[in-house]
């Protein structure tokens, strides 16, 4: 079946400037090139040809100033191309592609809460859920705001959990993993210390700025820690705005060593997983369910994560990590991190737990097949 996945607006694919949907698309591509003959449309770049077939995928990357720009230019594209036009996180867009590619089928992928009154209006938010075959959705959490919503739409959703690669993320314990964290901790001057990760945007949503606030009682009263912010305010620079200045005047305040690594790119980011003792994730809105848990968890780490939106649906409280309700509050995240400090036996084995969950779970592959069966559906 010939099948058009269409990305978002804001990045390419492959992933070479970052992007949580351009990383999924990159992730599931090998297995659904198997079956089906897959046309990726992302945004052009200047580091990528405009088009190209790799490994039996073919790309095409178009010009977008503007998001209208963007979209006018795909509906160039798909006309009267593909069986099946899979829709990444733009519910309005299928309207508007379905009128350039009538008898094409769509479907489309949810990573956010794009069903939301602000995202779209009621009536073309109807037309949507009745123009596609089918809806995954990210989380639990997706699923559910949507059919709250529009019941109708109950049918068509699909909970589709995300993946990590268990082959790019190794285990902290492992051989490679223990080369990698003695090499990498050296570089940052970190040899001696135990490290609290965090691996995001830095942005007030995301609560760096929280956890900076509760390592200054982690700190004080275990000198041996330190804490890293692995990425940038936004993807593919370093450019810093006012919360990323407040967030480095107020490392300077802390006892211990704070690194910010400034943007990398989703190729180097796995191995910067090795270093950690703890992960972090300090989200204080209503993540959809962010996908540093499955890296963390592929990497062999304990997670700390907020219970907001659909994060903690892949967290077991003492199983594999430790859930926090009172989000916001910089105490109640400097106990959970200090639990783990004096616990390092537990803290190891909730590792050991998640990595073993994606290996069973959490995987591109299950992602994909996951996929394949839905597009089976509508052959």
């Amino acid at each position: 079946m010939r099948i058009a996945l269409i990305c978002t607006e804001m990045l390419p694919v492959p992933p070479v400037s970052g992007g949580a949907i351009q990383i999924y698309i990159e992730g599931i591509l090998p297995f659904l090139s198997r079956y089906h003959e897959i046309t990726v449309y992302s945004l052009q770049s200047k580091n990528l040809p405009d088009e190209e077939i790799s490994d039996n995928v073919r790309y095409v990357r178009v010009p977008g100033r503007t998001r209208h720009e963007y979209l006018n230019n795909l509906k160039e594209h798909i006309s009267g191309r593909y069986r099946l036009i899979h829709v990444f996180n733009r519910p309005l867009w299928v309207i508007s592609l379905s009128r350039a590619a009538p008898e094409s089928d769509f479907s489309l992928s949810l990573h956010n809460e794009m069903f939301q009154p602000k995202k779209i209006d009621a009536d073309r938010a109807i037309q949507c859920i009745e123009r596609v075959k089918f809806i995954t959705a990210v989380s639990r959490f997706i699923a559910q705001g949507v059919e709250k919503l529009y019941p109708d739409a109950g049918s068509k959703l699909n909970v589709v959990y995300s993946g990590a690669d268990i082959h790019q993320y190794k285990p902290v314990w492992s051989e490679e993993a223990l080369e990698q964290r003695a090499a990498i901790r050296s570089g940052y001057g970190l040899d001696e210390y135990r490290v609290v990760l965090y691996v995001g945007r830095l942005s007030r949503k995301k609560g760096a700025h929280i956890l900076l606030q509760a390592m200054k009682e982690v700190m004080d009263a275990y000198p041996d820690t330190a804490l890293m912010f692995v990425g940038s305010k936004w993807y593919g620079s370093n450019a810093a705005d006012e919360y990323v200045r407040k967030l480095q005047l107020l490392a300077e305040q802390l006892r211990g060593p704070v690194v910010f690594t400034g943007f990398l790119t989703p190729y180097e980011i796995p191995d910067h997983y090795s270093i950690g003792d703890i992960f972090t994730c300090v989200s204080q809105w209503n993540e959809p369910l962010a996908r540093v848990h499955y890296e963390a968890m592929a990497a062999g780490l304990p997670v700390i994560t907020t219970n907001r939106g659909g994060n903690a649906e892949v967290i077991e409280p003492g199983v594999n990590g430790l859930v926090i309700d009172d989000y916001n509050n910089p105490e109640i995240l400097a106990g959970k991190i200090a639990y783990l400090l004096e616990h390092p036996e537990e803290a190891k084995n909730m590792g050991i737990r998640g990595r073993k969950l994606v290996e069973e779970k959490y995987t591109w592959e299950r992602v994909a097949n996951q996929l394949l069966e839905l597009f089976e559906k509508i052959q």
